[in-house]
């Protein structure tokens, strides 16, 4: 039972808290707590749940991270359709047609795909790698997880906000998440598969993790404040992502060759720029909540990440 309970925990840590979308002090609410900890811990193990049942490849394993990205922001939450959610910003107006914030929306679906529930995935893996390949969760505590994900996620559309899209745009919204489901479930365990044999250093998997996180950003925060037509940020900030999927694909090559600690260098390079953005949030004075204790997260995630790196090198020593 550690890895699940570990990944139940480890997911809004870093959806959350690390990011700084939940300081400390809002974080560590006992009712917000619940709510967190069963949105991301519970959607993480059913994700990670349903690839293995699944027997899928990490291309389904995101594909399902976007279908819950959806299910949050969409359906509970409903920032993807509130001109006023109070995250928004500049997204609330840039990019907002049909009564949809389309920018801010493609932005948290690949947001929650990969740092909500591909990272902590793949760091409870590395702690646990000789179960990589094994369900985690039999069937009563997956029918136990998916009763009280669903009811974190009704909790939240009745409680958490008074919104309310209409209802063809909702139903929309669900077959959005049933197309995402079904095409994780017909993709192929092996998609992209790289054809040479051909393996960098895991400094350029760090390097890649970084770049990825910053342009990200830079790209669904920057571009709108610029010009250019939302429309066009959204494609560059998708063939952003696929470059990246691309690039780590090319620099992996093939069979075994990639290690442990590629994925570790990958996972904390995608980390990195959260960690150094920890003292900035609690620094910024704008800010309407409480920061005070980030500077602490983001040490608190550096001596995690140190640990980490020294367990996956020794466990790759011993294998």
């Amino acid at each position: 039972m550690i890895p699940p309970v570990t990944l139940f925990f480890l997911a809004p840590v870093i959806a959350e808290l690390l990011s700084g979308s939940a300081p400390p002090a809002e974080f560590f609410r006992p009712i917000g707590l619940a709510v967190l900890t069963i949105l991301y811990g519970g959607g993480a193990i059913l994700v990670r749940e349903i690839t293995i049942r699944w027997k899928k490849g990490w291309i389904s394993l995101l594909v399902l991270g976007a279908a819950y990205g959806v299910i949050e922001e969409g359906l509970m939450v409903k920032s993807f359709f509130d001109p006023n959610w109070t995250d928004l910003g500049i997204l609330g107006t840039y990019g907002r047609w049909l009564g949809v914030n389309w920018v801010w929306s493609i932005e948290l679906t690949l947001y929650h795909a990969v740092i909500s529930i591909a990272i902590p995935i793949s760091i409870v893996e590395l702690i646990f790698a000789n179960r990589r390949n094994d369900a985690w969760v039999g069937k009563t505590g997956l029918i136990i997880i998916s009763v009280l994900f669903i009811a974190d996620v009704a909790f939240g559309y009745f409680l958490l906000t008074t919104y309310r899209p209409g209802a063809v745009t909702y139903y929309l919204t669900v077959l959005v998440i049933i197309a995402l489901v079904l095409i994780a479930w017909r993709l192929p365990r092996h998609a992209f598969a790289p054809k040479a044999v051909i393996i960098r250093h895991p400094f350029w998997f760090w390097l890649t993790g970084l770049l990825g996180t910053v342009f990200f950003f830079l790209i669904f925060w920057g571009l709108p404040t610029t010009v250019l037509h939302p429309s066009l940020t959204i494609i560059i900030g998708i063939g952003l992502v696929t470059l990246i999927g691309w690039t780590v694909t090319r620099i992996s090559g093939s069979g075994a060759a990639r290690t442990e600690m590629h994925r570790f260098a990958l996972v904390a390079g995608l980390l990195t720029p959260f960690i150094l953005l920890t003292p900035i949030h609690e620094l910024d004075a704008t800010r309407p909540d409480n920061t005070t204790g980030m500077t602490l997260v983001g040490l608190a995630m550096l001596v995690f990440l140190l640990w980490l790196w020294w367990w996956v090198r020794r466990n790759s020593a011993n294998a």
